[in-house]
């Protein structure tokens, strides 16, 4: 489905973003990260979030995360914590309560490791939302979200507050 054609995702992003995608197919988001094994991440990936695995070499695999392709680099670097969840994560903004529910039990079920638990932003805002974080094996922090109001994810542009304060 292209995004266009969504009321929603529509509502949400404002009235000339349809008119852009008018003659434009859904585009996929690309990400490529580090990982020190490809075995390990396949394992947090795809057992652990459920994401499908696609080709794969000995120092790399796709994967299929909410139909956005990850890509997961073996990096000859050290792979270091981060200090916060700032200036570096990546995840998805679910639009539908219950898949995000659905995403939360199923990283609880697998003892995932959350970065940060559960918990709701902004409460009686337009901005509201509900939001967790995981990191990976290889200090990769990953955020998930769902908005109570879709017009946050874009818009809301009279509001200044944008995630945790640092």
């Amino acid at each position: 489905m292209r995004y266009a054609q969504s009321t929603r995702f529509t509502s949400a992003i404002g009235s000339s973003w349809p008119m852009l995608l008018s003659n434009m197919n859904l585009a996929i988001f690309h990400l490529a990260f580090p990982v020190s094994d490809i075995a390990q991440a396949k394992v947090f990936y795809a057992e652990g979030l459920g994401c499908k695995i696609g080709r794969e070499s000995a120092t790399s695999v796709i994967m299929n995360l909410g139909g956005h392709q990850l890509v997961a680099h073996l990096s000859p670097e050290p792979l270091t914590p981060q200090r916060s969840i700032y200036p570096r994560h990546f995840g998805l903004i679910f639009t539908n309560e219950a898949d995000w529910e659905a995403l939360l039990r199923r990283s609880q079920q697998h003892s995932l490791t959350f970065y940060q638990s559960p918990k709701e932003r902004f409460v009686g805002l337009p901005l509201e939302h509900r939001t967790f974080f995981l990191a990976d094996p290889f200090h990769n922090l990953l955020e998930f979200k769902f908005y109570r109001h879709a017009a946050a994810i874009f818009g809301e542009v009279d509001y200044t507050q944008v995630g945790d304060p640092s």
